[in-house]
């Protein structure tokens, strides 16, 4: 998930709050994070721990969950405009 963001280890530390140290261990599956870790990492990734932990299914690529995520920050405004654009993206009368 970090690098389809394009962020470097030393980003996402700094996003998450915690040191390269940290992530280079995660990633490497050296430690187990604790919920609290997970909560910083969500936060340095910009999505919901729901979606952080579909990405670690293998299986699937969750790309409706990373959009739901997207949309949840935003006003209601411009979720409607989202909407509107998808519908005309996909030819779908607005």
């Amino acid at each position: 998930m970090r690098t389809s963001r394009d962020l470097t280890q030393e980003e996402l530390a700094e996003r998450s709050d915690l040191s390269v140290d940290a992530i280079r261990r995660i990633e490497r599956g050296g430690f187990s994070p604790s919920l609290d870790t997970l909560g910083k990492l969500s936060v340095g990734l910009d999505v919901s721990l729901k979606t952080l932990f579909h990405s670690f299914d293998l299986e699937r690529s969750d790309g409706v969950a990373e959009i739901c995520d997207y949309l949840a920050c935003r006003t209601g405004p411009q979720v409607k405009l989202a909407w509107r654009v998808l519908r005309v993206m996909f030819d779908e009368s607005a």
